[in-house]
């Protein structure tokens, strides 16, 4: 435990607190001393412990304030954390959704690939034999033109 000499409202005191801890009481003290004398300064001389009582309920008003608007904070950062998780799950919703549409386009895509190529090979063995077929009635044109 460490020892240290505080000031307050012009009284020397000695406070012990946990070692490290020196500079945090001093700054608190200092900070309950500037209130405690802003309240005088305003209030006049009304009684030291008067004085304590109302430096006190202010202390803890300003606390209950601020703990307040921790607490909205933290509500409103409760609320942006759902929301964002909404908006994750509504984005993984929506890509899986294009993923089964992209898949089923390939598949599409895939059969038209299937397809084009049936035709082509179709085309092409008409063409085959179109060609054949021409080149029989040549030679069979030919035969004839020979005969005559």
């Amino acid at each position: 435990m460490a020892n240290i000499n505080i000031k307050f409202n012009n009284k020397d005191y000695l406070l012990s607190c946990d070692d490290g801890q020196e500079e945090s009481l001093k700054n608190l003290t200092k900070y309950l001393d500037r209130k405690y004398t802003e309240l005088k300064d305003k209030l006049g001389n009304i009684g030291e412990n008067k004085l304590l009582l109302i430096t006190t309920i202010q202390l803890i008003d300003e606390y209950f304030n601020l703990k307040q608007k921790v607490t909205l904070q933290k509500k409103k950062i409760d609320d942006l954390a759902n929301k964002f998780k909404e908006l994750k799950k509504l984005a993984i919703e929506y890509k899986e959704g294009k993923d089964k549409e992209i898949e089923k386009l390939n598949n599409e895509l895939d059969k038209f690939k299937k397809t084009v190529d049936e035709s082509n090979n179709l085309y092409e063995s008409m063409l085959d034999k179109t060609t054949k077929s021409l080149e029989k009635i040549l030679l069979n044109t030919e035969s004839i033109s020979k005969i005559q």
